[in-house]
């Protein structure tokens, strides 16, 4: 067996220790703000740990957004149980929740003395700025496949829609755009010849463009 094959091996049977999952999303939850603890959680888990690949993380992302909870402990639950199976699902939860709880209590007694301070108020606005920012990062870096198909657009396009436009209630769009989704996408779905057509016409219009620049 060579060096290499050997160390491929050792790697996948090395057992991750409850003690580096706690500390992993213990980090996480202590320097991220709101809702973005998603991007934190993906550059621990994704591009440092290597514990999933960007399909694996956006896989959890998906299951969580359609359950009942936060996003960000369903999550923790899912990478955690992967990793090691209850256990690991309730160290990851207790790490990524310990630093907010701490902090929350903390800053609550505080919290009735400074609520209409101006500056305090600013200081919040500023965080959620940057907890949006965080998440568009993650939107962009996680679905960059699906803006280019037609047929993920259109799905983006009517659940952005229905949500933000027409404030259909989110339960109704899980319902409907998921299950035509779901049913878009099932097994031998004869979607994919809209996808070559779009392909080989975006082709053309690199080539067309090219060939512009060229005179």
């Amino acid at each position: 067996m060579s060096d290499a094959s050997a160390v491929a091996e050792a790697q996948a049977g090395a057992r991750v220790s409850l003690g580096v999952i706690f500390w992993t999303f213990l980090m996480a939850g202590a320097i991220s703000f709101g809702g973005g603890v998603v991007a934190y959680l993906r550059e621990y888990t994704v591009s440092d740990t290597k514990w999933l690949d960007d399909e694996g993380f956006l896989d959890a992302l998906e299951i969580s957004q359609t359950l009942p909870g936060l996003n960000a402990v369903n999550m923790s639950v899912i990478i955690g149980d992967n990793l090691r199976g209850i256990p690991g699902a309730i160290a990851a939860v207790l790490g990524l929740v310990l630093p907010g709880a701490v902090v929350i209590m903390g800053l609550g007694a505080a919290w009735q003395e400074q609520a209409h301070n101006p500056q305090v108020k600013a200081f919040l606005i500023g965080v959620a700025a940057a907890a949006v920012g965080l998440l568009s990062t993650v939107t962009l870096q996680l679905g960059h496949k699906q803006f280019t198909k037609p047929l993920d657009l259109a799905i983006i396009a009517a659940t952005f829609a229905a949500v933000s436009l027409l404030r259909v209630p989110l339960y109704i769009v899980l319902v409907v755009i998921g299950s035509a989704a779901i049913w878009l996408y099932r097994p031998g779905a004869k979607h994919a010849r809209l996808e070559e057509r779009t392909r080989h016409l975006r082709e053309r219009l690199r080539h067309r463009h090219y060939i512009h620049l060229r005179h």
